[in-house]
């Protein structure tokens, strides 16, 4: 791919205005010395203004989620894109959210520009488990952890019960529960069937990627190794 159209399609301007950008002699390689914009240059020695390159097409990024932001690039509030770099919403492919989590949900949030990963995650045959930690706003009954591992637990206004999905009572009104389904708003809605409500909800991983300690708002690029931790087992 020709440099201009590369730079482009990482969304730093159209092909116009990078060509400008070479003419001004703020394209370098990792040395200083100017690029044009017919040279064969590997994608790690780029510069601009000094700057190393945005990461390549096959981007994966983990962030922590902070509570009060969407996963819509239409919400007129606050959304996960206002974290990341402005340019990346002009990436091409684009970067999308894998999956979603709703505005009062915080924690492990994936994204991508690899569509074909991006559905591999998302795909129900696929059954990644995703773990949450809820806070209820009433005490567990006690036999929530039997129905939920049933397979039997219907949702209001579905005709297919759950998979089963386990969970595990770390307090009177504190549960983490591992799901390998991800329907609308599911975990909320597990614990309203057994007139319960989720006061908040954290997703702490995705396959067996923990978020560990990135702190609310951050993110970070995820290499080869923590990729593939996302289509293994849970993390448990």
């Amino acid at each position: 791919m020709k440099l201009v159209k590369l730079i482009a399609n990482l969304g730093y301007g159209s092909r116009r205005e990078v060509t400008a950008m070479f003419r001004e002699g703020r394209i370098t390689d990792v040395d200083g010395e100017v690029l044009y914009a017919d040279d064969k240059v590997e994608h790690a020695r780029i510069r601009i203004d000094g700057e190393p390159l945005d990461p390549a097409p096959g981007l994966v990024l983990m962030m922590h989620k902070p509570v009060g932001y969407t996963c819509s690039t239409r919400d007129a509030g606050r959304i996960v894109y206002d974290l990341l770099p402005p340019r990346w919403r002009s990436r091409d492919p684009a970067l999308s959210t894998v999956g979603r989590l709703d505005r009062d949900t915080s924690g492990l949030l994936l994204f991508t520009d690899d569509g074909a990963l991006l559905h591999r995650i998302i795909s129900p045959r696929a059954q990644v488990v995703k773990i949450y930690e809820a806070t209820l706003a009433e005490d567990l009954r006690g036999d929530e952890g039997t129905l939920f591992a049933s397979g039997t637990l219907m949702l209001e206004s579905e005709t297919t019960p759950l998979a089963p999905a386990h969970l595990d009572a770390l307090g009177p009104r504190h549960a983490r529960l591992s799901i390998g389904e991800g329907r609308y708003h599911q975990v909320r809605r597990m614990f309203a069937a057994v007139g319960n409500h989720v006061e908040k909800l954290h997703r702490i991983s995705v396959g067996a990627l923990a978020l560990g300690d990135l702190p609310p708002g951050e993110w970070r690029a995820l290499g080869a190794d923590e990729i593939a931790l996302i289509l293994s087992k849970s993390a448990g």
